[in-house]
């Protein structure tokens, strides 16, 4: 099986400029977490499942309360920390869209996409 919490936007801290840090912007994540498919069968109730509104809080937590100067940093801890504390989850996969880049040019935005197994 595959959850998948889709375009869930946090307003953080991180980038590598001072002002990026001071003044913060949104974030855009997504998040796609696959569980043993043979185990499906048996999801009955809430604990036989991964809680994906835990894992909302989670991300909640670590994109607006957590300061980083990469995204690759913030992914890495997503992922350990979802992997941690979700032990039905075999694979994560993060996907971090930044909107607002400093960059000199036309672009939607800048995305990193990571993904962790056990």
């Amino acid at each position: 099986m595959t959850i998948c919490l889709n375009d869930m936007v946090f307003y953080g801290f991180h980038g590598v400029f001072a002002e990026e840090r001071t003044l913060g912007q949104r974030f855009i994540v997504s998040l796609e977490l696959t569980t043993d498919d043979a185990l499906d069968k048996e999801i009955r109730k809430l604990d036989d499942t991964v809680d994906y509104t835990k894992v909302y809080s989670l991300l909640k937590k670590i994109m607006e309360t957590d300061q980083f100067y990469l995204l690759e940093s913030v992914a890495n801890i997503i992922l350990d920390k979802v992997l941690a504390e979700f032990p039905l989850v075999k694979k994560a996969k993060v996907f971090i869209q930044k909107p607002s880049v400093a960059i000199q040019g036309i672009l939607k935005s800048v995305e990193l996409v990571m993904e962790r197994s056990r």
